[in-house]
C-alpha cells in the first residue's frame, strides 16, 4: 500500500490498511490510522498524528514550521488529526508554536482545496471549510460551522457552534454560536435558522435561541446591559450555550449586528 515512490522517515508508524501514494514524503515520526489514504505530493511534517480513515489530498502540506518570525525550529510540537477528516488538495496546516504546542483537527472534518490552518488552531468536529479558507493562529472554531470560501479570519478569536460565514468575508471579532457572519468586515446578519433546523434542533429550542438572540444583540441595548438581563432568566441548554459564548469573549470581543445599510 505505500508507492515505491514515495520517501517515508524510519520512524514513522503507518498502519498495514493505510495508503500512500506517489512521491509522498513523510519527514518525521508520522501516526499514520487504519484505512488513511495520503496522495500524491502530499507531504507529513515532524510529529503529525492521522486518525482513522482520513483522506489527505494531493500536495497538501501537514505539519510545517509556523508562520512565525520569533519561532525555533527545534521546538517540539505537533498536529493531530481526529477520525474521518477529507483534506482536499494543497490544504496546508502548520504545527503548534511553543513546545508541545498541537494544532488540533476533531473528526469528520471536510476542508476544500487550498485552505489554510495556522498554528494552535483548534478545529471541532463536522465542519466544512470551502475552498481558501484562511484560519489565522490560536483560532478555535467549534462544529457543525460552515465557512465560505475565501473568508478570512483574525488570529485569537473564536468561531462558535453551527455558524454559517459567507465567503470572502474578513473578521477579527467572535462570532457566536448559531449566527451566519456577513461578508461585511465583523458583522453578522442573524441566526442560522435553517442550519439549526437542518441538525435537528427543536422548535422550542429554535424560539429560545431567536428570542435570547433579540435580547442580547437587537434590543437598544449595549452587550453588556444585554449579558447582564440575559443572564437574570433561565434558558434551555442550548440558548444557554449562546450566552455562555457571549458572557466569555476572547480579547477580540464579539461581532456586531448588522443593522442596516448604514453599516455598510
Amino acid at each position: 500500500m505505500i508507492h515505491p515512490t514515495a520517501l517515508i522517515d524510519p520512524r514513522a508508524q503507518i498502519d498495514p490498511t493505510a495508503a500512500i501514494g506517489p512521491y509522498v514524503v513523510i519527514d518525521g515520526a508520522a501516526e499514520v490510522g487504519a484505512g488513511c489514504k495520503v496522495e500524491a505530493h502530499a507531504q507529513l511534517v515532524g510529529h503529525v498524528v492521522v486518525g482513522e480513515g482520513t483522506w489527505i489530498g494531493r500536495g497538501a502540506v501537514i505539519g510545517g514550521e509556523p508562520q512565525d518570525l520569533g519561532f525555533d525550529p527545534a521546538t517540539e510540537s505537533s498536529v493531530v488529526l481526529g477520525k474521518k477528516n477529507v483534506i482536499r488538495e494543497h490544504v496546508t496546516i502548520h504545527r503548534g508554536s511553543k513546545s508541545g504546542g498541537v494544532t488540533r483537527i476533531g473528526d469528520e472534518n471536510y476542508l476544500m482545496a487550498t485552505c489554510h490552518l495556522a498554528h494552535d488552531v483548534a478545529l471541532g468536529d463536522r465542519n466544512i471549510l470551502a475552498n481558501g479558507v484562511l484560519l489565522a493562529g490560536h483560532i478555535h472554531v467549534g462544529s457543525h460551522t460552515f465557512l465560505g470560501g475565501g473568508a478570512v479570519f483574525h488570529q485569537f478569536l473564536r468561531i462558535g457552534d453551527y455558524c454559517v460565514v459567507q465567503g470572502n468575508g474578513a473578521f477579527s471579532k467572535d462570532i457566536p454560536h448559531y449566527c451566519c457572519g456577513a461578508r461585511l468586515l465583523n458583522r453578522i446578519t442573524g441566526l442560522n435558522v435553517i442550519g439549526l433546523r437542518r441538525q435537528g434542533f427543536s422548535a422550542e429550542d429554535r424560539g429560545a435561541i431567536k428570542e435570547l438572540f433579540q435580547l442580547l444583540f437587537c434590543g437598544g441595548m449595549n452587550l453588556s446591559q444585554a449579558v447582564e438581563r440575559a443572564s437574570a432568566r433561565e434558558w434551555p441548554e442550548k440558548a444557554r450555550r449562546l450566552l455562555e459564548f457571549v458572557q466569555a469573549p476572547s480579547k477580540k470581543g464579539i461581532c456586531p449586528v448588522r443593522r442596516g445599510r448604514g453599516d455598510d
